[in-house]
């Protein structure tokens, strides 16, 4: 129980998932690196590091434990309770690594190594991870258009802890794309995406 109790509810000095959380941190790090070295073998260090960032950050790992029903089994104090404690990305970050320290503590790193490829291993390389869309677009852009493409930022809405953003792409005036994402730069990945695939839509119509 006590990975999955908050500071705020906790009776004495060591009764809550800090320390749990303090080494589930550590443990998430090196079974993702593990599997990106595995699915990888001949990526280097920086492309590593940028996807493990990509995958152990405070969203995703609160969304893991929404899909896993952490957020019922939390032990708040009143006062984080009140305060919707149970849908707080902060939180629910929190215990997810607070919960892969203890089935390390229980079971050592294979265990615990399992439980987070079972998790993550839709996260691992995905098209995202492989394929820059905004690169891509900005080639195709010049070879079949001869411009640029230009990204506006539609809306950034939502908490500062949780701000989803919307891109919309033009090129030559025309708009190709809207995308979302949990930055800036994710929703330009988006709407880039969504370009390429109106243009290769596009391409194939008039190849019939």
């Amino acid at each position: 129980m006590t990975a999955l109790t908050h500071p705020s509810a906790a009776t004495g000095s060591d009764a809550h998932y800090e320390r749990l959380e303090f080494l589930g941190d550590a443990v998430l790090d090196l079974a993702i690196a593990d599997m990106l070295m595995r699915r990888f073998p001949e990526a280097k260090e920086g492309p590593l590091s940028k996807q493990r960032a990509s995958i152990v950050n405070g969203r995703t790992l609160a969304l893991k434990a929404q899909a896993i029903g952490l957020g019922d089994l939390l032990k708040l104090g009143k006062g984080e309770e009140k305060s919707g404690g149970r849908e707080k990305i902060s939180i629910l970050a929190a215990a997810f690594e607070a919960v892969i320290g203890a089935i390390y503590i229980d079971g050592g790193l294979g265990p615990a190594q399992r439980v987070v490829e079972s998790l993550f291993a839709d996260d691992i390389g995905g098209p995202a991870a492989e394929r820059d869309y905004k690169t891509e677009l900005q080639e195709i852009a010049y070879r079949r258009f001869r411009a640029q493409p230009v990204y506006e930022l539609v809306s950034a809405r939502g908490p500062d802890h949780a701000k989803r953003f919307t891109t919309r792409i033009r090129i030559a005036g025309r708009e190709l794309g809207v995308g979302e994402g949990g930055s800036k730069k994710q929703s330009e990945q988006a709407a880039a995406r969504a370009a390429l695939m109106r243009i290769e839509d596009e391409l194939r119509e008039r190849g019939k």
